[in-house]
């Protein structure tokens, strides 16, 4: 029997007329990093939020660490980073994070001892005596990770982590990621911004508009993805490319072809091509071959998690981002 840090089921979410969640479902494994993925307004905090118990859901089941209902008692044992920031700015950052510390059930030694070690890690030593309204958005970003993770959580849940952080502190967070991921304890986060996720997560769940478009083990997903057809090609000369476009014609073969996509267009790519319907890229390699072109790239294309976002989200989605409550 699988065991999970979290069970989600047929969640759903209204805010008036509008559907902010709507009929989600998603299990999390213990010990991964997951990520929910989607555009503004796609109901990825609105999700988080009814976790934590935070929003009441208007219908669905949420299961914690294998037997606790969204309350007090899966609060203690779940980190949480919210996208708003929760901090009291007039308090200095040490006593902030010690305060959190203590709310979190560690004695004032053990809390200052932890609070010293957070603070010194992130880079934030020297502003213990700040007030945190001094510190910029990104150090409160930092500030408010430490509280998250200071009582050393089953579950860590983080919405919009990287929100604010420069590329320095964005490595700091993912390698306190990974290290909660190697301790066992699981992470499950959200966020638009495909480039984290991807150096971070196991798994995905991708919504927008409140629906699930798709979920599983990121490698599965670009798996399969790749198995649709898409394949990269690169010709030595104009006359390979020229001799190609004969083959590339045959629609038995190919359904489709286009300039290499950004963010792959290396130089050693000319066409990325879609294979049809029951052809596969051993026959259409065997058919460049036998009409004589030569090839310096022919590659299988494994999508990167953006591709396959903007390809199952689309452009259409990325709706304007709605009141907090319905993020």
């Amino acid at each position: 029997m699988t065991s999970h840090a979290l069970v989600v089921r047929g969640l759903v979410k209204k805010f008036g007329n509008h559907v902010a969640v709507d009929d989600i479902s998603f299990e999390v494994p213990r010990g991964v990093v997951y990520g929910i993925l989607g555009p503004n307004g796609a109901g990825k905090s609105t999700t988080l939020r009814m976790i934590n118990d935070i929003f009441a859901p208007d219908a669905g089941e949420i299961v914690v660490l294998d037997g606790f209902r969204p309350g007090s008692e899966a609060a203690a044992r779940i980190g949480y980073l919210p996208e708003e920031r929760g901090l009291y700015p007039k308090m200095k950052v040490g006593d902030m994070v010690e305060f959190i510390a203590e709310l979190r059930g560690l004695g004032r030694s053990e809390a200052r001892r932890r609070t010293a070690v957070w603070l010194e890690r992130l880079g934030l030593t020297q502003w213990t005596k700040n007030k945190v309204q001094d510190l910029s958005k990104g150090m409160q970003q930092k500030v408010q990770f430490a509280t998250a993770l200071i009582h050393e959580p089953e579950l860590v849940i983080l919405d919009e982590p990287w929100s604010g952080l420069d590329p320095i502190n964005a490595e700091v967070l993912r390698d306190a990621v990974d290290e909660i991921r190697a301790s066992g304890r699981t992470v499950l986060f959200s966020t638009h911004q495909m480039e984290q996720a991807e150096k971070l997560v196991d798994h995905v769940c991708i919504i927008a508009r409140g629906k699930k478009l798709l979920d599983g083990k990121l490698k599965d997903i670009q798996r399969r993805e790749a198995a649709e057809g898409l394949v990269s090609l690169g010709f030595s000369d104009a006359a390979a490319r020229a001799t190609a476009e004969v083959v590339l014609g045959d629609r038995s073969l190919v359904s489709g072809s286009r300039p290499p996509t950004a963010g792959r267009d290396d130089g050693a790519t000319d066409r990325e091509v879609k294979l049809a319907d029951g052809a596969t890229a051993q026959r259409l390699l065997a058919a460049l071959v036998t009409a004589g072109v030569q090839l310096r790239r022919f590659e299988v294309v494994v999508p990167s998690l953006h591709q396959i976002f903007v390809d199952r989200v689309g452009s259409s989605a990325a709706v304007a981002e709605r009141r907090p409550e319905a993020s």
